[in-house]
């Protein structure tokens, strides 16, 4: 059955980035003006939240794709450890909302921690699954996730659960990696590959079908880094000798859709 592998997976993510939480939480604690910015981000977003910043895993800044209005609702997938939350609660504005969803308590204490360090009020983190996220249907303006939906075993649920939360004419504006070519079968079956955000990686045709059969319309990816698979085996800690099939790379992306204006909710 399908649940023993998912449940196993998704130990090795939880277990991975608790590891990464517990480094994160005992940081030097230096100013935010040493705070180098992650990719994709200025550095007057690391110095909105500085411990957020060196604790960001992502893979780009969706809060920059996302076109943030005063007073929307947004729902961040996975958050980590709270610095897209606290950059999307900023560009809300007092009369907006951000929830940020992630499963690893490790990283939503620290993510609270950074919510009460900077003052930020207009937040609320959950813990759960990007599978069945806990609000209701037509709650959220706009779905933000960085780096995040490539670890879900089931992506097509997790794009199910997006649409269903979302309002009509609601944005899905993600960051994330995608595949180029065909993964070799050692990677997809890495444990460390999946939770290092390779091995679930979808293909950017792949990522459309998904989006078009979830309900979502002006679906688009926009790849704006590659990288070599001799880079990513390297950094996986894999062998050489696990490339022996036809060429591939990973590339980070920014990836849009829509919910329809007048979609049920």
């Amino acid at each position: 059955m399908a649940e023993a592998p998912d449940r196993a997976l998704r130990d090795a993510v939880r277990a991975y980035y608790a590891a990464r939480a517990a480094a994160a939480s005992t940081d030097c604690g230096c100013g935010a003006a040493e705070v180098p910015p992650p990719a994709g981000y200025t550095a007057a977003d690391a110095a909105v939240a500085p411990g957020a910043a060196r604790a960001s895993f992502g893979c780009g800044n969706p809060t920059a794709l996302a076109d943030l209005r005063p007073g929307e609702v947004v729902l961040d997938l996975g958050a980590g450890a709270g610095l897209d939350v606290l950059l999307s609660a900023r560009r809300v504005g007092p009369t907006g909302f951000v929830y940020g969803l992630d499963m690893t308590p490790e990283l939503l204490a620290l993510a609270e921690r950074h919510r009460r360090e900077q003052g930020i009020t207009n937040v609320r983190f959950l813990q759960g699954h990007i599978e069945a996220i806990p609000l209701p249907d037509a709650a959220v303006d706009v779905v933000i996730s960085n780096c995040v939906l490539n670890l879900a075993a089931d992506k097509a649920r997790v794009l199910r659960e997006a649409y269903r939360v979302l309002r009509p004419g609601g944005r899905f504006a993600v960051t994330d990696v995608v595949v180029r070519g065909t993964l070799p079968a050692a990677v997809r079956a890495s444990l460390d590959a999946w939770a290092g955000c390779v091995a679930g990686a979808l293909t950017e045709s792949e990522y459309l079908q998904r989006l078009a059969a979830a309900g979502f319309e002006v679906a688009a990816v926009v790849v704006t880094h590659e990288y070599a698979a001799a880079d990513v085996l390297a950094r996986l800690g894999l062998p050489a000798a696990v490339d022996a099939g036809e060429p591939w790379a990973m590339a980070a992306a920014f990836v849009r859709a829509r919910k329809p204006a007048l979609a049920a909710s």
